[in-house]
């Protein structure tokens, strides 16, 4: 079984040649070599390496770095402005670099609802057009995310973290998973897509956070597999679990077999984004 994660991020030390926009709980760098070391300790095979907005904003430059120097375990994946006047230029140039394989879009950062839904539309027009998928981080904006879907039926949409807010820092939010009816209904969009990225961060029990299955196997039913990928978004649930702690449970867990689990921990990836990690 490939296992690909499919969200971390790597980030250097602040600095003023590549200073940081904000701090983000965790270490003071997590750098390129630092997550390859932590995926080889518990056999992940590769990674989509997203450029850390927090610190970055639109400035993909490191994640670039480290995808060069290691390009059989990362694919990159780059926040883009729909705001910016050229970011349909920017979503080219983005698309004919090597290793490149999706946008994101912020929606939760600067956007006030429904007057920036045409800019998002372009951006999402401009991503079918090079055939790269689009990920929405939008938590408190699922009904808009249904609203992109049913616009932009030849753009593949993938729903970051579940769609869900998830926490920095312990303790869970009270109810995480309230607005998972609102999630379950983006089902019926053909092009919607949801990373399981991050739910470990959503349990109230210590690993291995049983209490996950529950929700987890309403959006793995309503899917299908085909449209569902794990991933632990590292380096942001630093503060809360271990990395080893958001891989293992998905790969011990007996709420799905072994042939679904493939298809989650890599499989349905590869499909979704096209790439693979190099075999090693």
């Amino acid at each position: 079984m490939v296992t690909i994660d499919a969200q971390v991020h790597a980030y250097e030390r602040d600095h003023p040649g590549r200073p940081w926009a904000a701090a983000l709980a965790g270490p003071a760098e997590v750098t390129g070599d630092d997550m390859v070391a932590a995926m080889d300790a518990v056999g992940v095979d590769g990674a989509l390496l997203v450029s850390a907005f927090t610190m970055y904003r639109y400035d993909a430059s490191y994640a670039i770095e480290v995808q060069a120097a290691h390009p059989d375990r990362f694919a990159l994946i780059k926040p883009v402005d729909p705001a910016d006047p050229a970011v349909a230029d920017t979503i080219a140039n983005w698309a004919a670099m090597n290793g490149t394989v999706a946008i994101r879009v912020m929606m939760t950062h600067g956007y006030s609802s429904e007057p920036d839904i045409p800019s998002i539309n372009r951006v999402l027009q401009a991503a079918a057009r090079h055939s790269l998928p689009v990920n929405l981080l939008c938590w408190g904006r699922l009904d808009e995310a249904a609203t992109l879907a049913a616009a932009n039926p030849e753009t593949m949409l993938v729903i970051d973290h579940l769609g869900l807010q998830q926490p920095f820092e312990p303790p869970a939010p009270p109810a995480p998973f309230a607005a998972l009816p609102t999630l379950l209904a983006l089902a019926k969009y053909d092009n919607v897509v949801v990373k399981i990225t991050g739910a470990c961060t959503l349990s109230h029990e210590p690993y291995p956070y049983n209490d996950l299955w529950d929700p987890l196997c309403r959006i793995f039913d309503k899917f299908g597999f085909d449209r569902c990928m794990w991933g632990t978004d590292w380096t942001r649930a630093v503060k809360l679990l271990t990395y080893p702690q958001g891989v293992e449970p998905f790969r011990l867990t007996d709420r799905i077999s072994d042939g679904d689990r493939a298809g989650l921990m890599g499989g349905t990836l590869q499909r979704i984004y096209n790439w693979s990690p190099s075999a090693r």
